[in-house]
């Protein structure tokens, strides 16, 4: 018997699309049960969502007639929602609480997990992601690419490259013995001024890469860096926001310590991750200027939990510890202060299958359960530039579809059981 060649096995295992997909040809048109119309705030009951292609065409009520020939999709008992948008998510690498981990995986096997949460990702709810981050440059730009053009499933991707950090900083990997020199790839944007910032931006997007991310302060997840500590200049923030101002892009900020978030907001950035240690100067700041905040408010339940049964360095436990609550205390008086709220997981330290379970978290810290949707929805869209394509269920949108079986509305943590996944058109998951 023939065997393929290695490269054309991997393509065939990826080119053809499990059973449950259903490319759209013609008109399908979704029956809802329940609609959330992001755009609006509000839920419209027994409506029909018309969808040509990878488009949705209009929506009209229940009651409206069938055209002969249509697809039909009974979904009158489901909750039906925008596909769900992660900003911060990590699609690229395995879970691991130890940190020298990813130099034992080649770029080979980083790539292979890629493809598995691209997966996993999609068939949770999550249609669109915003990829903060690889320690191996440009392997995410590459998952996207190949989601784009049909090779791999997974939702649609803006990616940062790899992270801009200072040496010994929050976006390096650190706890080898000093003499132990690290590949290249793996350091790919190290910048320790404004010029090197300046150098690493313009390397990264000419690269590939959809936007900036950059550490302002030390990390939890990173051994021997301290969450608190500023680890850029509000100066060096800055050149990184201008010189990505010139390709038409924005920069992300991981920011855990409030002096680090008070620089980026004032540097420009678009958004802040995590903003764990945000004072009532800071959210004032993120009020006044627009910056999104992006805040993983359910990744510490996870880390304490998971991470101490697994025996994760107690370093990182007590760094989590120290931050946790101070991040909620902080989000909660951020949404009363009317800080805009995009929603955000850190997806990659916990399952992409999980990417939901911080819905009901966000409405426990202040959020109604209509704000947290439209955090995951048309606010994430905005955030991420995309604000014209995805984000609502709305004519000339992509038909980027969810649904959730029940009154989804009324508890949300039934969105971590999403019946029905459509992605431009194509139906990944059905009842």
């Amino acid at each position: 018997m023939k065997r393929l060649p290695a490269g054309l096995a991997v393509a065939a295992l990826t080119l053809f699309p499990p059973p449950s997909v259903v490319a759209a040809q013609g008109l399908t048109i979704i029956r809802a049960g329940r609609l959330v119309d992001t755009d609006r705030g509000e839920v419209r009951r027994d409506q029909l969502v018309f969808v040509r292609g990878e488009r949705i065409d209009e929506i009209r009520p229940g009651s409206a007639r069938i055209p002969s020939g249509a697809r039909v999709v009974d979904l009158s008992r489901y909750t039906v929602v925008p596909g769900l948008i992660d900003c911060h998510a990590h699609l690229i690498g395995d879970i691991t609480g130890h940190p020298l981990v990813p130099l034992e995986r080649s770029g080979a096997e980083e790539a292979f997990s890629g493809v598995r949460n691209a997966r996993s990702t999609l068939l949770a709810g999550f249609t669109s992601v915003r990829d903060v981050g690889t320690y191996r440059v440009f392997v995410d730009a590459a998952l996207r690419d190949a989601i784009n053009d049909g090779t791999v499933m997974g939702p649609r991707m803006a990616t940062a490259g790899a992270y801009i950090t200072v040496s010994s900083g929050a976006g390096e990997i650190t706890g080898m013995a000093p003499d132990v020199v690290l590949p290249p790839d793996y350091r790919f944007g190290v910048a320790n001024s404004a010029e090197q910032v300046r150098e690493k931006v313009r390397a990264l997007l000419n690269g590939g890469a959809d936007f900036i991310k950059i550490l302002a302060t030390g990390a939890v997840l990173t051994r021997g860096t301290k969450p608190g500590v500023s680890e850029y200049t509000r100066e060096e923030l800055k050149a990184a926001v201008d010189q990505a101002a010139q390709y038409g892009t924005y920069v992300a900020a991981h920011a855990h310590g409030a002096e680090g978030i008070k620089n980026a907001v004032r540097a420009g950035v678009r958004s802040i991750e995590h903003g764990s240690l945000m004072d009532d100067e800071a959210i004032a700041l993120m009020k006044e200027r627009g910056t999104y905040l992006v805040a993983d408010i359910y990744n510490g339940d996870y880390i304490a939990s998971i991470g101490r049964e697994q025996k994760w360095p107690e370093e990182y436990l007590r760094k989590n510890d120290e931050t946790t609550e101070a991040q909620r205390v902080g989000f909660r008086k951020a949404v009363a202060a009317g800080v805009k709220i995009a929603y955000g997981t850190d997806s990659g330290v916990y399952p992409h299958t999980l990417s939901a379970r911080q819905l009901p978290y966000m409405v426990r810290y202040g959020m109604t359960p209509m704000g947290a949707i439209q955090s995951a929805t048309v606010v994430a869209a905005e955030l991420m530039g995309w604000g014209d394509r995805v984000g609502s269920i709305a004519p000339g949108k992509y038909a980027d579809i969810i649904a959730v079986d029940g009154d989804a509305m009324a508890d949300l943590a039934r969105f971590e059981k999403v019946g029905f996944v459509m992605k431009g058109g194509t139906v990944y998951k059905a009842p």
